[in-house]
């Protein structure tokens, strides 16, 4: 089942469990364009991703990196990287969203050895995957075996997607990709996640460029090189773009008024929340808050 409403603690992680009853993984269906907020917004988690686009086109990005990817093209993004994605072209994109814990990829005995150097080199926050090529046209297809037998569950059907998901992870690591760790690109991510997840956390409140810089223990003007490079906005820009994505669910609740709605989410104007939500949405949030209520 698509997950329509993000829930991203403090950090900007993912509060979803990614899971099944009983296997540490989740696999399922998203239209880019319903989600909640009209994308996938930018986040982060523990499992590994894999996607295949089965209709459309979307950009996805990857840390700083962004990359569009067509019908059936694929990527893998690995632990703990930022990612998001929008649809493109108004193309109304589906893809299936493969996540699963890295534990449970290969026998415990191999963790160590053939899944921990991969997770954690900071060379490898994504890979492409073309049809073209045969291992990732291998996996393409093994994520397209998993989703059916989630869905159709036959007898046996979970020993089948963890025979997949061992293939996945082969045909992944099986073209000598030279790894690296780069202690400053580790120490820079986390930084960038501790002043997101600084704004997650008081976005509601009165904020300053230093205030996002002292999350991050950075000056002010190293900060905003690391929105620019990482986001490609300005740290005051990204809180008022957040601000206004979590306005479209308060917006949504029948009670709500958009004066109320704009306090709540850290405007202290009402007529600024309307000038800006109607630039970002092309309508003003009563005009969206009558086309979303239920």
């Amino acid at each position: 089942m698509q997950i329509k409403d993000f829930r991203i603690d403090q950090n900007l992680k993912e509060q979803t469990e990614h899971r099944t009853v009983v296997l540490p993984f989740a696999c399922y269906q998203t239209t880019i364009n319903q989600n909640i907020h009209g994308h996938i917004p930018l986040h982060w988690h523990d499992e590994i991703q894999f996607v295949r686009i089965v209709k459309g086109e979307a950009v996805f990005q990857v840390n700083e990196e962004k990359l569009t990817l067509r019908q059936g093209e694929g990527i893998f993004i690995n632990s703990g990287c930022l990612h998001m994605a929008e649809d493109m072209n108004q193309s109304d994109c589906v893809y299936i969203c493969l996540n699963v814990s890295p534990h449970f990829v290969v026998p415990r005995e191999l963790f160590a050895t053939h899944v921990v150097p991969y997770i954690q080199a900071t060379n490898l926050p994504y890979l492409c995957m073309d049809s073209n090529q045969a291992w990732a046209n291998n996996i393409l297809d093994a994520i397209v075996n998993i989703y059916q037998s989630v869905h159709q569950q036959q007898p046996y059907y979970e020993i089948d997607v963890a025979m997949n998901l061992t293939f996945i992870w082969r045909n992944l690591i099986m073209n000598g990709f030279q790894l690296t760790y780069d202690q400053s690109e580790a120490v820079r991510s986390q930084r960038m996640k501790r002043m997101l997840g600084w704004i997650d956390n008081h976005y509601d409140e009165k904020i300053t460029l230093d205030d996002i810089a002292r999350a991050g223990h950075l000056s002010r003007s190293e900060c905003c090189r690391y929105f620019k490079r990482m986001l490609n906005t300005t740290p005051m820009n990204y809180v008022i773009d957040y601000r206004l994505q979590k306005s479209l669910h308060l917006l949504q609740q029948s009670g709500s008024n958009v004066t109320e709605v704009a306090y709540k989410v850290g405007f202290n104007s009402t007529s600024y929340f309307i000038e800006t939500f109607k630039k970002s949405m092309n309508m003003t949030p009563l005009a969206y808050k009558k086309k979303t209520t239920v």
